[in-house]
């Protein structure tokens, strides 16, 4: 549905999703289910997802990577075994050492970090300042002045966020830029017509092989022998 790199992808953080389900025993994400419950208690209270698209993400992240770097992430993922404790989740809590990490992550990786993390610092910023506007209560007639009330906001966003939008929240900002998918490069084109020619290939043999195996097996059983024979008999006469 979003592209075979990007479903790839999503398969890969699938399996690295799972990893820390098992050596930590609870899912990524508590926290944002733990906001959902706690947010559905408040009376009138609007709940809202304010995170970017993750197909839009996703490409954005395909697209800012050169092949080389596509392939030596999946590798990453894919052999993913590092051992992770729950005190290893505390020292995280720590901005310093959260930086520390970032940065190991930005000098190997440096547009996958813009794409996911800086450009998503931007996105949510950008919607946790629209959901701070000023509130404008109804009025009784258009000679009566405007008159606003503060709104009262919550966010609940990763730990890896937080000094983004404190960085951003005083800028304007525009997320048009951000928001929008780049055409795949000449070498993604072209890998993804070699895949496709790849398993359309390999699935036509895989039915030529199956056809002729069973064209033989038909052929050798005596009952088809029999009809052939007897074909061949009135053929002659």
């Amino acid at each position: 549905q979003n592209g075979v790199m990007s479903g790839l992808m999503q398969m890969l953080l699938l399996k690295v999703s799972a990893h820390i389900t098992e050596q930590l025993g609870m899912a990524p994400g508590g926290e944002f289910r733990e906001a959902f419950k706690e947010a559905s208690k408040v009376p009138f209270c609007k709940f809202h997802l304010g995170d970017r698209p993750i197909p839009v993400t996703f490409k954005r992240a395909i697209a800012a990577l050169s092949f080389w770097q596509k392939v030596k992430l999946a590798w990453g993922l894919c052999f993913l075994s590092d051992p992770i404790s729950k005190d290893d989740v505390e020292k995280c809590k720590q901005k310093d050492l959260l930086e520390q990490m970032m940065a190991e992550m930005i000098g190997e990786f440096p547009d996958l970090h813009r794409t996911i993390v800086s450009e998503r610092d931007i996105y949510l910023t950008y919607m946790l300042k629209q959901a701070a506007k000023q509130i404008e209560l109804p009025r009784a007639s258009e000679t009566e002045p405007r008159k606003y009330i503060p709104a009262v906001v919550v966010g609940v966003v990763g730990m890896g966020h937080v000094p983004g939008i404190e960085k951003n929240w005083n800028s304007d900002l525009n997320i048009q830029e951000i928001m929008s998918v780049p055409p795949p490069s000449a070498s993604s084109r072209i890998f993804k017509f070699v895949v496709k020619a790849t398993v359309f290939g390999l699935m036509g043999y895989g039915c030529y092989r199956i056809g002729q195996r069973t064209v033989q097996f038909i052929l050798s059983m005596p009952a088809a022998q029999s009809y052939l024979q007897k074909l061949t008999e009135i053929r002659s006469q």
